[in-house]
């Protein structure tokens, strides 16, 4: 498949590579490739939905940290789940954001925990959508390769 043209433009899509193996990519030329849990350089569909976790959580506390901070702090967001094997889905993920907050006093501390935590259940779309329990649907369409 080529990449789509200009009235066939979607926001995201995936593209076949091989068995199991896909790329996905957008309309600003990012590319991820995604694959089985035993392929090298792949990631599964589970770690992309926890990896986008994670960045939407940085995102949002992005300014609050930094803030606090200092433009150039150093932060990771680490994002683990409990998967429930027998439904083959993910039932928790736990989400930590890890910042030397050493070098503030702890009531800019505890600010900046709490102007984070609000950043987050406000401004971040991949959490307010897992909370909220989104559905989705599937269409399959029979075309021709382009």
């Amino acid at each position: 498949m080529s990449e789509p043209d200009e009235t066939d433009r979607p926001a995201l899509w995936a593209e076949r590579t091989g068995t199991r193996t896909f790329t996905g990519r957008n309309l600003r030329g990012a590319e991820v490739l995604i694959g089985n849990g035993d392929a090298p350089g792949v990631f599964t569909p589970g770690e992309l939905l926890q990896i986008a976790l994670a960045g939407c959580v940085g995102q949002s506390t992005d300014h609050r940290l930094a803030h606090a901070l200092g433009d150039d702090f150093h932060g990771t967001v680490v994002v683990s789940v409990e998967k429930n094997a027998d439904e083959n889905r993910y039932e928790t993920f736990d989400v930590e954001v890890i910042a030397d907050l050493g070098s503030v006093d702890e009531a800019a501390r505890d600010k900046a925990v709490e102007r984070g935590t609000s950043a987050i259940e406000r401004g971040c779309t991949v959490g307010r959508t897992l909370v909220a329990g989104a559905t989705y649907r599937t269409v399959f369409t029979s075309e021709a390769a382009r």
